[in-house]
Parts: structure tokens; sequence; C-alpha cells
């Protein structure tokens, strides 16, 4: 009889099991056992290479021209000395102090610059009304596409000769290739992508809140500083530590923009690989004291990094 409910299909409907949705299979599928193992590999594959490197930092120069890393295990045999000659010079003349002392003075302004102008700017796309707001947005938003490569040439000739008799940044007489120049292009180039993240996660906080401030006689001032930046720090933490690495481990930009007075630890680097390239041990100590203040900001700031990239990105 029809809707009469037997007591068969009562059985079948209990026994089948709930279809599952995409998401939870693909879930189930990457925190299976094999996932887990397939993943431990890879990372102890990708780490490998690493720790030789490390090994070979702290072997004595003899010991590592000629023989391998993992010779450690053994004959092992340690030492300093490496470290010694990056930091101070030493007997290879090669010291990377001063340009550990660059990176830190080229890096620190080149986060918080374009931080500050980004939470500004961002703030007034997501919660200010004015003329042509949504197609200047839409230009920041399409800047992020612009390959770098193709402004460091007339970034470069706005330096050196600026438009309008205008005196270049490090004055008519001194050649280019100072701090001011990268930190402006740094800011440059890291401005649309801290708008755009920076706008998103404005984008998310309740419009009430917003609201009820100006009822109580807030203005923007008051609004930004006292509700919106304590509920920002997530994303601008996550921010700065990916433009701390960004600008830290850069190459190109301080290529092109900075004098051997005030070139970062990147380029001497490389200048090791061309002058010194069969001192491997220098090579290897000088990686791993670049290494040591991004590891140092990371760790300390990872809690904030994927809650951070996450925010704006879904809603709930």
């Amino acid at each position: 009889m029809t809707g009469v409910v037997t007591d068969a299909q009562i059985v079948d409907a209990e026994s089948t099991p709930p279809q599952r949705s995409a998401s939870e299979a693909a879930k189930d599928a990457l925190s299976s056992r094999t996932a887990s193992i397939v993943a431990l590999v890879i990372a102890v594959i990708w780490t490998i290479p690493t720790f030789g490197l490390l090994v070979s930092s702290f072997r004595p120069e003899e010991d590592v021209k000629t023989s391998g890393w993992w010779t450690i295990f053994t004959n092992p045999s340690f030492t300093l000395q490496n470290y010694k000659d990056v930091l101070s010079g030493g007997s290879s003349q090669e010291s990377l102090y001063n340009n550990l002392i660059n990176s830190i003075v080229i890096t620190i302004p080149a986060v918080l610059i374009p931080i500050s102008l980004a939470t500004l700017a961002a703030y007034a796309f997501a919660w200010m009304d004015f003329k042509g707001k949504y197609v200047l947005f839409i230009a920041v938003f399409a800047l992020q596409i612009v390959p770098i490569q193709v402004t460091l040439v007339p970034l470069l000739k706005l330096y050196v000769d600026p438009p309008f008799n205008l005196m270049p940044l490090a004055g008519r007489d001194a050649p280019a290739g100072g701090l001011y120049e990268l930190w402006i292009s740094h800011t440059i180039f890291a401005l649309p992508l801290a708008i755009f993240l920076l706008h998103n996660f404005m984008r998310e906080i309740p419009g009430e809140l917003i609201e009820s401030a100006r009822v109580d006689g807030a203005g923007h001032v008051q609004i930004f500083t006292r509700i919106m930046l304590p509920l920002m720090m997530p994303a601008i933490a996550a921010f700065g530590i990916f433009q701390f690495l960004w600008v830290w481990n850069d190459l190109l930009v301080a290529l092109v923009f900075s004098s051997p007075e005030v070139s970062p630890m990147t380029v001497k680097l490389v200048s090791l690989v061309g002058e010194r390239g069969q001192d491997w041990q220098l090579l290897a100590s000088g990686a791993f004291v670049s290494l040591i203040i991004p590891l140092i900001v990371f760790l300390s700031l990872q809690r904030y990094f994927v809650r951070g990239l996450l925010a704006g990105s879904v809603k709930g």
C-alpha cells in the first residue's frame, strides 16, 4: 500500500551508510596512515640536504674538502672557526657582519612602511565611501600580476634622474644605490598584496560594530585605532612575517638598487660563491648565519601566520 513503510525498508535505510562530502573524503585520504608515511618520507628527503649543509658548516676546512659530511658518524670532527671567519673575517677576510647589519637595517623599515600604508589604505577601501573607490581597488589588485622585473629599469631611472627637476634621493652628487631606494622599492612591490589581504580581513569585521562606534560619536581615527588595529593584529603579523622573509631573502632588488656599502647578506653570499667557490665551509656557515634571524621571527610569530593568511577567505 502506498505510504506504508515496511520493516525491510527501515532495515535497509538504517544499514545504508550516510554519503560523505568530497571535502570529508579528501580529509580522510590526506589524514590516512599511507598519506602520513608519504609526508614523513618527503620531509626526511627535504631535510637531509639542509642537515648536511649544517654539518658542513661546523666541519674543519680540510675535512670539508676531502670527505663527505656523512663521515661525521665514523670520524666526528667539529669546529667553530668557520663561523668566526664569517663573522669577523679571520684568515679569510670575508666578514659578513656588516652585511648582516645591512640586512637588518633594510628589512625592518621595508616591513613597517608598507604595513603602515596598507592598513590605512585597506581601511579606506573597506569602510569609507569616495568617488572611484571600486575602480581604484581593482587597479591596486591588478598590480599584483605585474612582474617585478619589468619595473626595475624604470624605477632605477627615476631614482637617478627624477622628473620635474626633483633632487635624487641620495643627493645630486651621490651615486644611486642607498637605503632609501631599497626601502621605497620593497614598499612599492609589497603594497598591492598587503592592501588586498588587509582589506579582505577588514571586510569580515561585523558592520554593526562600526555602526555602534559611530553612534557613540567615534570618527574614522578612533574606529581605526581603537577597533580595527587590535582586531587586525593576526593579519598584520601574518603579512609582516611574509614581507620579512621576502625582503630578507631578496636578491634581485638588492642587486639592482644596492651599492657595496649597503649590500645585504644575500648579495655577499653570491659574491662568496663567485670569489671563494672552493671554500664550502664558509658558504655553509654564512648561509646559516643568514638563516637564524628569519627563523627566530617565523617561530615567534608562527601562530599568527595561518590565521592571518586565511582571514577573509571564508565566511562563518
